[in-house]
C-alpha cells in the first residue's frame, strides 16, 4: 500500500515549507522512497524538494496544464509516498488552488496552521477549513510554532473538542529553519539546505510529529508497480537528433523538467552549457534555449564572459533560433542594470536595457495568443505560461515583431530573424503541439 497526502497552509508563511521538507526527510529516514510534487509553477521549492529526497520534483498546475496533463504526471510517478507541497493558503487561487489540485487528484490534506498569538481560535480557523468545501478531506492539522506546553494544551484541546481532524502534530516556536529568501523567493537548492539542517529537520519532525498515523490515514490503495498512463508528446522524428543548447548554472535555473521531458520525447537532444563558465557554445547544435533565473545577481560574471555573450549574438544575427524567456530574455538585452544602479553589459540581441525595479513588476499566469509565425507554433495557436518578475525592460523599437497578445491586451514576445525573448515562462503540458512545431522549425 502507498500513501499519498498534499500539504497545504492556511496562507502564505505559516511554515508549510518547512514542515513538507521535514516530513519529505522523515521519510527517507524511515525507509520510504518519497516522490516530491509542487502544487502550481514554481521553480525554486522543487529544487529544495529534489536536495531532500533525491528525486526530482515535479510541478502539478491545473491552470497551465490542464487536468490530463497534471494526472498524467501524478501516475507516472509513482512512490511509496508522494508529497505535494500547496501553494498559499489552501483555497487561494480558484482553479489553481491546492484545493482545486487535491479534489482532482482525490489525495487527502494535511493542514498546517501557525498559531502564534492564538490559543483556543485556532479551532475555529480549523472548522472552517475542514467545512468550507466537502469535497476537500483533511487527513490532519500540524501546528506550527507552539509556544509552551500550556499553549499546545489549549490549542489542541479547542481543535479536538470542536473539529472532526485529527492533530497529528507540532513544531515548537524555538525551532526555526530560516531559508534565506531573495527577492523571487527562497534560495535554491544546495545554497539553502546543508545536510546537517536536513538531517536536523528530519528528527524534529520525528519527534513532533505522528508520521505513522499520517502515513495511516492519507492510504491511497495503489500498487507501486501500476504506473497508468503514459505523458502525451510529440511523436520523435526519425534521423540524427537535433541538439539543443540549454543555459543551466547559477545565474539561468528556472526550468521545468517536464518541458525537457517533452522536448526529449520529441526527438531533441538536450545540451547543457553555462553562460558564466564556458567559453563557447556547445558544438553540432540546432538551437538555444536560454530559461529563467538570477541574471541580475550575476552581471558582473556574466558581463566579464565576453567570449560567450559574443558567440550568442554572432548566433542570434547569423539567424540560429535563439529563445531566452525572462531571465534569458534580460541577458539578450544589450544590458542589466541591477539593484544597486550598476550597469552591467549583455549579449545585445535586443537593442534595449533591462532595469531592476523596486518592487515587483507583473506577477501572474498569463495565456498568449500568436499574432503570427513564431518558435512555438503559427498565427492563432495558444500557449500558456506564468509571469514572475521585478525587472522591466525599455520600450521595444516598433520594428521588432511582437509574437504573443496576453488576455491583458499587450504584445508581449520580441522576435528579430529567429530570436525570440519574452517574460513569458511557458509551460508546454497544455500545448504539447508547441514542442511539435518547435523541433519541425529545429529541422528546418
Amino acid at each position: 500500500m502507498t500513501s499519498s497526502f498534499l500539504i497545504a497552509g492556511t496562507h502564505s508563511g505559516c511554515g508549510k515549507t518547512t514542515i513538507s521538507l521535514g516530513l519529505m526527510a522523515a521519510l527517507g529516514q524511515m525507509g520510504h522512497g518519497v516522490q516530491p510534487f509542487k502544487c502550481g509553477p514554481d521553480f525554486i521549492d522543487p529544487t529544495l524538494h529534489a536536495l531532500v529526497c533525491g528525486k526530482i520534483s515535479r510541478n502539478l498546475d491545473l491552470r497551465m496544464c490542464g487536468a490530463d496533463f497534471v494526472h498524467q504526471v501524478f501516475a507516472c510517478h509513482p512512490a511509496q509516498v508522494r508529497v505535494v507541497e500547496g501553494v498559499m493558503g489552501l483555497f487561494d487561487g480558484g482553479a489553481a488552488s491546492a484545493a482545486s489540485l487535491a479534489k482532482e487528484l482525490g489525495i487527502p490534506v494535511v493542514l498546517v496552521v501557525d498559531v502564534r498569538s492564538a490559543a483556543e481560535s485556532v479551532a475555529a480557523v480549523v472548522k472552517g477549513f475542514s467545512e468550507l468545501d466537502p469535497g476537500v478531506r483533511l487527513a490532519g492539522v500540524i501546528f506550527n510554532r507552539i509556544g509552551s506546553p500550556r499553549h499546545l494544551e489549549l490549542v489542541q484541546g479547542a481543535v479536538e473538542r470542536y473539529c472532526q481532524v485529527p492533530v497529528l502534530g507540532y513544531l515548537p516556536r524555538d525551532v526555526e529553519f530560516a531559508i534565506p529568501e531573495r527577492h523571487l523567493g527562497l534560495h535554491m537548492g544546495e545554497e539553502a539546505l546543508s545536510p546537517g539542517t536536513i538531517n536536523h529537520l528530519a528528527e524534529t519532525i520525528l519527534h513532533y510529529v505522528d508520521v505513522g498515523g499520517l502515513l495511516a490515514s492519507t492510504r491511497d490503495g495503489s500498487v507501486l508497480s501500476a504506473v497508468a498512463g503514459e505523458i502525451e508528446q510529440a511523436a520523435a522524428s526519425s534521423g540524427p537528433k537535433k541538439r539543443l543548447a540549454v543555459a543551466r548554472d547559477e545565474a539561468f535555473c528556472f526550468y521545468y523538467q517536464d518541458n525537457f521531458d517533452l522536448l526529449e520525447k520529441a526527438g531533441l537532444e538536450l545540451v547543457f552549457f553555462s553562460p558564466l563558465h564556458d567559453q563557447a557554445l556547445p558544438p553540432d547544435i540546432h538551437g538555444v534555449y536560454l530559461g529563467g533565473g538570477y541574471p541580475e545577481l550575476f552581471g558582473a560574471d556574466l558581463a566579464a564572459n565576453t567570449t560567450m555573450r559574443t558567440a550568442l549574438k554572432n548566433w542570434s544575427e547569423q539567424g540560429g533560433i535563439l529563445y531566452g524567456e525572462c531571465g534569458g530574455f534580460m541577458y539578450l538585452t544589450q544590458g542589466i542594470v541591477d539593484h544597486d544602479g550598476d550597469y552591467h553589459e549583455m549579449v545585445g540581441a535586443f537593442p534595449v536595457q533591462a532595469r531592476m525595479a523596486t518592487g515587483l513588476r507583473s506577477l501572474g499566469y498569463r495565456q498568449a495568443t500568436l499574432m503570427g509565425d513564431s518558435l512555438w507554433g503559427g498565427r492563432g495557436d495558444m500557449l500558456r505560461g506564468h509571469e514572475f518578475h521585478y525587472s522591466e525592460i525599455d520600450e521595444m523599437p516598433a520594428e521588432i515583431d511582437r509574437v504573443y497578445i496576453l488576455q491583458d491586451g499587450r504584445a508581449e514576445g520580441y522576435q528579430l530573424r529567429n530570436t525570440l525573448g519574452g517574460y513569458l515562462h511557458l509551460h508546454f503540458g497544455g500545448t504539447p503541439q508547441a514542442v511539435e512545431w518547435f523541433v519541425g522549425r529545429l529541422a528546418e
